[in-house]
């Protein structure tokens, strides 16, 4: 600000009204003063004057999974559009679910003073975010709980959705329901491995463990994992939008096909022949629904820590609808 002060021959506190939009400056003196920011490639250093005013850093931290899946896509960007009309913006980082790398993150967002956190746990041990909740940072979780802590959490219905599935198969008159799910400490994977033997249960077909295939998957395994479970089973459940990509390019020009219903919907899944039948629920709404329950903290919402929860439902398009 000296600099612009100098080179347009004014004082710094003439420099200070015309960069913050302030009444009582000439307009030739601002057009000046403006022909001078721009020469000298001044920006002003927001981080500085919002911490000098006690209004916090303007920004808020959002730790992911892995920002290249569809999914974490949506959610940044309903985050985004929540913080825009609150005039923040959004640093976001991924996990690659990695425990370590998570805590890395949230710690770097918080030595960078970031107003607020919301985080998609990779981990089950969050007690080292407790000194920085205490000290006045929110933070909301999402997606997954966090671990040994209480605090703000929205999620979808996992378990729900996977029930809806099972018995949707069920109802077209299968009984042998192969199950392909993410890795099992994963709290999304778990929750809809669950819901799946729920909806068998309720259904009346049986739930067989042989049938069902847990962990890190990669096209090589979802193949290999269809070989082996598709010489009994006529359907199948995929626990989420990569598994049934994986899935699909497996299954591709074989004669027959089992019946399909996948977690999260994908894009092009309405185009396929047959298209996919999915258990799809507002990815928008559960990063929206984050923010803003995270910006009520900001704004001093003291009350006791939230669980919400987003609803699925069954999107039949007919790869779910194969009778036995």
């Amino acid at each position: 600000m000296n600099d612009v002060a100098r080179l347009a021959g004014v004082s710094i506190k003439t420099v200070s009204r015309v960069v913050n939009a302030e009444n009582g400056v000439h307009p030739a003196t601002a057009e000046r003063v403006l022909a001078a920011i721009d020469q000298l490639g001044f920006r002003r250093n927001l981080s500085a004057r919002n911490l000098r005013r006690g209004t916090g850093t303007g920004t808020l931290g959002l730790v992911l999974e892995d920002l290249a899946n569809p999914f974490y896509s949506v959610l940044t960007r309903a985050v985004e559009e929540v913080a825009r009309v609150q005039g923040k913006q959004v640093l976001t980082g991924s996990s690659d679910e990695d425990p370590a790398r998570e805590r890395e993150l949230v710690l770097e967002f918080c030595a960078r003073r970031v107003d607020g956190l919301l985080v998609v746990p990779a981990g089950h041990q969050h007690g080292y975010i407790a000194h920085e909740i205490n000290a006045g940072t929110p933070v909301v979780f999402v997606d997954r709980p966090p671990g040994n802590l209480d605090a703000d959490t929205v999620l979808i219905d996992n378990a729900g959705g996977t029930a809806l599935a099972a018995r949707h198969l069920a109802e077209h008159g299968h009984r042998e329901i192969a199950f392909l799910g993410d890795a099992l400490e994963i709290h999304t994977a778990a929750e809809r491995l669950r819901g799946f033997r729920e909806g068998c249960a309720q259904a009346g077909v049986p739930f067989s463990p042989d049938l069902v295939l847990m962990g890190p998957h990669t096209y090589e395994s979802v193949a290999q994992a269809l070989r082996s479970t598709l010489r009994r089973a006529t359907a199948l459940v995929t626990g989420n939008n990569r598994i049934t990509i994986h899935a699909l390019r497996a299954l591709a020009g074989q004669p027959s096909r089992p019946a399909l219903v996948g977690f999260d919907d994908f894009e092009l899944a309405d185009l396929l022949d047959p298209p996919i039948s999915v258990v799809t629920h507002d990815t928008w709404a559960l990063g929206r629904s984050a923010a803003e329950l995270l910006f009520a903290r900001l704004d001093g919402d003291r009350t006791p820590p939230r669980r919400r929860v987003v609803p699925t439902r069954l999107l039949a398009r007919g790869s779910g609808e194969v009778t036995r």
